[in-house]
């Protein structure tokens, strides 16, 4: 899987500096799927500042600033070790695009969706800077992802999520008329 584990600092999801112990945590990683377009169940709101649209070329510095800027509240890290050849390569793969959603001249969210082999498209990350969080923008968001996604041709549009992920991502894809069909657990070291 592309996306990896999003981990929540402190209940009140605030982000903490290095030097933080390390610590082990079990997770349940939950797999979501829509068989169909009419499935889906979008919010959107009607704000003309408010725009979705595809990166037609994402250079490796703001892939990364998105990545850290949504990711780090959540311990995406994997990509942080990435040299800027590997970053471009994996930018260059066949079937992924990338999506920004902007509220005026702000980034307020990102979404990679990606076509695979068997037919099938993921939205393979998804996530809000946290200064729109509260404010309806994660549903809306993932109505246009969803829609990006369908435009595609796909016979299944499907994501996953985890525990360590915000407590409104399962909802939020329930709501919007995914389907949980798989669950996996582990367990992870946080620094």
């Amino acid at each position: 899987m592309a996306v990896p584990p999003r981990v929540p600092i402190d209940p009140a999801n605030r982000m903490t500096d290095s030097a933080t112990a390390q610590r082990t945590v079990d997770v349940t990683r939950t797999y979501l799927r829509m068989l169909r377009a009419t499935a889906l169940k979008p919010v959107e709101i009607a704000d003309p500042r408010l725009t979705f649209g595809r990166i037609e070329e994402c250079d490796v510095a703001r892939a990364r600033a998105f990545y850290r800027s949504i990711g780090d509240r959540w311990h995406w890290h994997d990509r942080n070790r990435w040299s800027d050849a590997e970053y471009t390569n994996y930018l260059a793969r066949p079937g992924l695009s990338l999506w920004v959603l902007r509220f005026g001249d702000d980034d307020a969210g990102y979404v990679e969706i990606e076509r695979h082999g068997d037919g099938s498209v993921e939205i393979a990350l998804f996530g809000l800077m946290s200064r729109y969080f509260g404010r309806g923008f994660g549903k809306h968001l993932l109505t246009c992802a969803v829609r990006a996604a369908w435009s595609m041709g796909p016979h299944t549009v499907w994501l996953h999520t985890c525990t360590l992920d915000s407590p409104h991502a399962l909802p939020n894809y329930l709501k919007r008329g995914f389907v949980a069909y798989r669950e996996e657990r582990y367990t992870t070291t946080l620094a």
